[in-house]
């Protein structure tokens, strides 16, 4: 596909401010790849919407843009609101990747960057606004002619914390899979990825270089629906061996092995780890497992955390494992490290934490005697 060889992209421009400084060539220790880039619709709201749209509950799969503009439309009408949340509808730039990314760089101090493509449109500019002032390095994002995404993802919150997303993605400009140059994966450690049966040839073309290029990856299982309906390609995926990390949720992880006589989180974990180096599935209240080679591990939930929006846990978790996996901590440590960071995003609405639950997450892994990240 010519990829090795085909002139590296120009740097983004950004706006001319403080941060511009992030969109450098020098290569991020973590680099995310997100084929287009994501801007979030959140909302809180009552159940009787969400038995008004097509898809299970508690999943994310992409529909038609105008089916995201039907769900938008009835929002308004079902918003859940309370004292403690005065914003119950917001839009952020996000994405699984994204939000993961973000988390590295401004909870751990991880240089971080992604790898895709934006529109050059407003929702464009929104995104790269928002993420260069979260000082990620976004010298590998291509700015191209096209939308961003024409409603990008609703993604729903009920009352109890539970997430819906629903993605549109069709009509939004993306990166191809002849696009990518060894320059942009020189000089990185660590790939991080979301399953999509949609990108799979972005992906397998990512991997290919990276791995050319000496850097580990991160897959993360994206939601039980993706798994579900496209299962055969995201095992050959893993047997390929190419995946040195792999994380999943509980329903991710059962849906991996449903219709074998076993299908238990412990027997995806055992599955996941022929295959990877590293695998973690997340059990919400009941905390994580994870499997290093022969090391078995079991950590429990952080209980002070009080969901309001499950969005972005998993991502957090894997931002938190992640920077435990740099830093050289223990299999156990690197769990717990998880935990306080997917805790600390779900005490309030959106996948970006706050600084209010940053200074909550320190507090955690200070009293579990864990390494503070050198920010501080």
């Amino acid at each position: 596909m010519g990829a090795e060889t085909g002139a590296a992209p120009e740097p983004l421009l950004l706006h001319q401010n403080d941060v511009v400084a992030v969109a450098t060539k020098d290569a991020p220790l973590v680099l995310g790849l997100q084929p287009c880039a994501l801007v979030d619709h959140v909302a809180r709201v009552d159940f009787s919407l969400l038995d008004q749209i097509p898809g299970e509950r508690g999943g994310s799969f992409p529909v038609a843009r105008e089916e995201v503009e039907n769900i938008l439309s009835k929002v308004k009408s079902h918003i859940l609101s309370s004292p403690n949340d005065p914003s119950p509808l917001r839009t952020v730039a996000g994405g699984s990747v994204a939000n993961t990314i973000r988390g590295l760089t401004v909870g751990f101090g991880v240089s971080s960057g992604l790898i895709g493509a934006c529109g050059d449109d407003e929702q464009g500019d929104f995104f790269v606004d928002s993420m260069s002032s979260s000082r990620l390095n976004l010298s590998k994002l291509r700015k191209k002619k096209g939308p961003t995404a024409q409603a990008s993802c609703v993604c729903l919150v009920d009352e109890e914390g539970n997430r819906t997303m629903r993605p549109c993605l069709s009509s939004a400009v993306k990166i191809q899979a002849d696009e990518f140059t060894k320059e942009d994966f020189s000089g990185s450690k660590w790939l991080v990825m979301r399953y999509s049966a949609y990108n799979m040839d972005i992906i397998k073309a990512a991997i290919r270089i990276a791995k050319q290029e000496g850097v580990s990856v991160s897959l993360d299982l994206a939601s039980f629906e993706m798994v579900g309906k496209f299962r055969q390609p995201l095992i050959e995926l893993l047997e390929s061996g190419d995946i040195d990390l792999c994380f999943a949720n509980e329903d991710e992880a059962m849906e991996l092995l449903r219709g074998k006589q076993d299908a238990s989180p412990e027997a995806s974990l055992e599955f996941l780890a022929k295959y990877c180096k590293w695998a973690a599935v997340t059990l919400g209240s009941y905390g994580c497992i994870a499997r290093h080679g022969k090391e078995i591990v079991r950590v429990p939930a952080i209980g002070e955390a009080k969901a309001i929006d499950a969005t972005g846990a998993g991502d957090l978790f894997a931002s938190g494992f992640i920077y435990g996996l740099i830093k050289g901590l223990s299999l156990e440590e690197c769990c717990k490290v998880g935990s306080c960071s997917g805790a600390s995003v779900v005490l309030s609405l959106g996948g970006e934490v706050t600084p209010e639950n940053l200074q909550w997450m320190y507090k955690q892994m200070q009293i579990k005697g864990l390494p503070l990240p050198d920010l501080l």
